[in-house]
């Protein structure tokens, strides 16, 4: 149970394998009344109007709209910046960095946090040196943006110590996204208390008990954080 340290923001995915799920204006229904802030969902397969519409049922009831983008060039990652904008997204993260991306999410407010070390396929891989990653954050931070997504646990190599160095080295926002499917990453996640990090794929696998909503609030009281 989270204590001293203030709790991660948990951010609910409304996905699975890198996909947003069909059904997820459906699911977001029957969860709109849990106390979680933050909610989120891949730029494929849904197009520009149905991610605004998503995005504004959001919006309806409080909650702050995340878009996750598994894009790796400048182009791709330029498209779901600007789809990001039109949709009135709160939070952009992934793609790989760019200062045209920055720059868009700049001029319209969103928050922008990009993939950090070498990260391709979908679902996503992560490689990298925790040195290496850390260096590459921080020519992030100098560039202004508001944090970074780290792909932890899709690290070809992951262990203990790369999540501790990236997570007590890195003097920014990070989003710990992607594989937290059990209790134990999440004790982990919780020890070094990032900003927040991502659950997808493991409540849709019922890694945290039975009934969507039901993981949520597990999750959610786990943290310490009031639903």
């Amino acid at each position: 149970m989270q204590n001293k340290k203030s709790a991660p923001n948990l951010i609910v995915m409304l996905t699975r394998n890198d996909f947003t799920v069909n059904n997820a204006y459906d699911l977001f229904s029957e969860c709109k009344h849990l106390g979680v802030k933050y909610w989120g969902i891949k730029e494929a397969p849904l197009s520009a109007p149905e991610i605004k519409r998503l995005f504004s049922f959001f919006h309806q009831y409080g909650k702050t709209a995340v878009l996750e983008s598994v894009t790796y060039s400048e182009e791709e990652g330029l498209e779901s910046a600007k789809k990001a904008a039109a949709c009135e997204c709160d939070i952009l993260i992934g793609t790989k960095y760019y200062d045209s991306i920055n720059e868009i999410c700049k001029k319209n407010n969103i928050k922008y946090m990009p993939y950090i070390g070498r990260v391709y396929n979908r679902p996503s891989i992560l490689e990298g040196t925790s040195d290496s990653i850390i260096e590459e954050s921080n020519k992030y931070i100098d560039s202004g943006v508001y944090g970074v997504n780290f792909l932890g646990y899709r690290h070809k190599n992951t262990s203990d110590e790369l999540i501790k160095n990236v997570l007590q080295k890195v003097k920014t926002n990070i989003c710990v996204a992607g594989s937290i499917d059990d209790f134990q990453k999440l004790n982990e996640v919780i020890k070094y208390s990032p900003w927040g990090f991502t659950i997808g794929n493991a409540f849709f696998e019922n890694k945290f008990g039975s009934g969507f909503s039901q993981q949520i609030e597990r999750v959610c009281s786990y943290l310490g954080k009031e639903e």
